[in-house]
């Protein structure tokens, strides 16, 4: 089963975001993504055997004891690997960024005893919003504000174990473990 472990915000600030998004100044095809499957990684897994994840789901559970909710304020937009030639097309976070990045590194942390290794590039807390489509594209704009102007915030409350299954209309979502702070 390809997995990953994420952080879902609530349903109409992910509308609000993909609708804001649409607007940018975009030279190029982009494919953005559904507001339900908006979200934000905190861990890719890849190929998680069956049997392997009692085991993930009973490590996940230990995270979630040491942390609390925590406030979450969008703030930018941006492309990677940059604006000149984007593939990804994302949100930023401000506020709450450091609280994400400390619960992905626990996560992090947690799962490397079970075989999966860590990221070698920083956590960049970020929420994919769309993909170039063949070529890059072009962000005609350096940073975009994204939720901190519009009054855009959620409440981090859980994190979820994802199961995503990918197909010919993109990728489709369904949640293994919700784990409450």
């Amino acid at each position: 089963m390809r997995a990953f472990v994420a952080v879902f915000p609530p349903p109409e600030v992910r509308e609000a975001l993909v609708r804001a998004a649409r607007e940018l100044p975009v030279d190029g095809e982009v494919r953005w993504i559904r507001p339900a499957n908006v979200h934000l990684t905190l861990k890719f897994l890849g190929d998680v055997a069956e049997a392997d994840l009692s085991r993930v789901t009973e490590v996940l559970e230990t995270v979630r004891e040491s942390h609390e909710p925590f406030e979450v304020t969008p703030s930018g937009f941006g492309a990677f690997p940059s604006a000149r030639r984007a593939r990804i097309f994302w949100a930023g976070i401000g506020e709450g960024s450091e609280r994400l990045r400390a619960l992905a590194h626990d996560v992090e942390a947690s799962l490397e005893p079970l075989g999966f290794e860590r990221e070698d590039r920083p956590f960049t807390p970020h929420l994919t919003l769309g993909r170039a489509r063949g070529r890059p594209a072009t962000l005609d704009a350096d940073e975009s504000p994204a939720g901190r102007e519009a009054g855009l915030h959620f409440s981090v409350r859980r994190m979820e174990l994802v199961k995503s299954v990918l197909g010919g209309g993109g990728a489709t979502y369904s949640t293994v473990a919700a784990y409450s702070f």
